[in-house]
């Protein structure tokens, strides 16, 4: 089990960034949210299997096609219990 908290940077927000990222988090069985930030980022925090985690990270580094990303900064962090589903937060 690993929980990552991650910024993403570049233009991220007015791309369906969030929404892509439910789909994708989702599609991995991973919990956790994702919200736009006022600085122009995304953050997200996912949880769930470690290879998963790793693939929607990677996704990240480009995000949906409207998407650029310049940056995508990592922090593992301590597992949440009892958390269900990823959601998007405003």
């Amino acid at each position: 089990m690993r929980r990552v908290r991650a910024i993403i940077t570049g233009r991220v927000q007015g791309v369906a960034f969030r929404a892509y990222t439910v789909d994708e988090a989702r599609h991995r069985e991973l919990t956790g949210w994702v919200r736009n930030r006022p600085d122009g980022s995304v953050e997200l925090e996912a949880q769930g299997d470690g290879e998963a985690v790793a693939a929607l990270l990677a996704w990240c580094e480009h995000g949906p096609p409207a998407a650029r990303v310049t940056g995508v900064a990592v922090e593992d962090l301590a597992a949440v219990a009892d958390e269900h589903g990823f959601a998007l937060r405003r």
